[in-house]
């Protein structure tokens, strides 16, 4: 499946390329001090619920904030003999984004607050740690398709900043780089693939390694301002692989405001068995 997903994300990407067509209105000259119109605004779309992320960004002058408003995740480690139950608790995780140009915006990604519980009934033991968690700086540079065309495409390049409370982080700078392709499909049905490298610190934090991540997401307008999706996510990593399935609705309260709840269950060991998650996003 993680190969497959891999494979889907390259030959789709090939493919929109050949395809991209130019936007419908030259809005080059709108940028963070020159704002984009109301009337000229492309609709609105965020890089959650699901973990793909969107190729479009937010119009020159405008902000938009995407917020996890509760998350819950809960894992139990059963490996050689373990017996431990992990519960983490996100409150308020924040993506506020900026448009500078009509292709480029920035990303600042914050964790408020997060607390873990770790049930070891083996030792037994159980121990919380909370607080703040770190920081990603991002850049979303939109390559083709932003106002116009069935495809749409982007890079991310992007930088995790270590300052998580201790014991909630690894206080190491890692990163990497997002290639997210969407494909507008027939019957109201819309596609979105992404592969991710990530350089991560090792286990034996003495240097760095790389993950691969895919993914692959179906969407579709379910009633009215509702609507769903459906995702499978892979992570190819050195002593362990993710898979999830995920799942969850939206619902758009107006052009500039979304609500989406959601579900990502673990395929694999490795994996958290659960997340459940509430959100909200906001476009000014």
């Amino acid at each position: 499946m993680r190969l497959c997903i891999a494979h889907s994300c390259l030959l789709l990407a090939t493919t929109a390329f050949a395809s991209a067509t130019p936007p419908v209105a030259d809005k080059s000259n709108h940028t963070l001090f020159n704002p984009t119109p109301e009337s000229l605004m492309r609709e609105m779309s965020t890089d959650r619920p699901d973990a793909t992320e969107s190729p479009y960004t937010v119009d020159a002058g405008h902000y938009q904030v995407e917020s996890d408003l509760l998350a819950r995740s809960r894992d139990h480690d059963k490996a050689d003999g373990a017996d431990t139950v992990t519960t983490a608790w996100l409150f308020s995780t924040l993506n506020f984004k900026f448009g500078l140009t009509n292709r480029i915006d920035l990303q600042t990604v914050v964790e408020p607050y997060t607390k873990i519980e770790t049930d070891d009934r083996t030792a037994p033991s159980k121990d919380k740690i909370s607080g703040f968690g770190d920081i990603t700086s991002r850049l979303k540079i939109n390559l083709w398709g932003n106002d116009a065309g069935d495809t749409a495409a982007a890079l991310m390049p992007f930088v995790k900043w270590p300052t998580a409370s201790n014991g909630l982080g690894n206080d190491k700078i890692e990163g990497g780089l997002i290639f997210p392709v969407a494909f507008t499909l027939s019957s109201g049905w819309s596609l979105g693939v992404m592969t991710e490298i990530d350089f991560v610190r090792n286990a034996a934090d003495d240097g760095y390694t790389t993950d691969w991540v895919n993914t692959a997401t179906v969407s579709h307008d379910i009633a009215g301002a509702l609507g769903g999706y459906l995702e499978l996510t892979s992570t190819l990593t050195k002593g362990r692989d993710l898979a999830t399935f995920n799942c969850g609705l939206t619902y758009g309260l107006n052009n500039h405001t979304q609500l989406d709840l959601g579900t990502n269950i673990g395929l694999t060991d490795a994996t958290e068995d659960l997340v459940l998650f509430l959100g909200l996003s906001v476009r000014y």
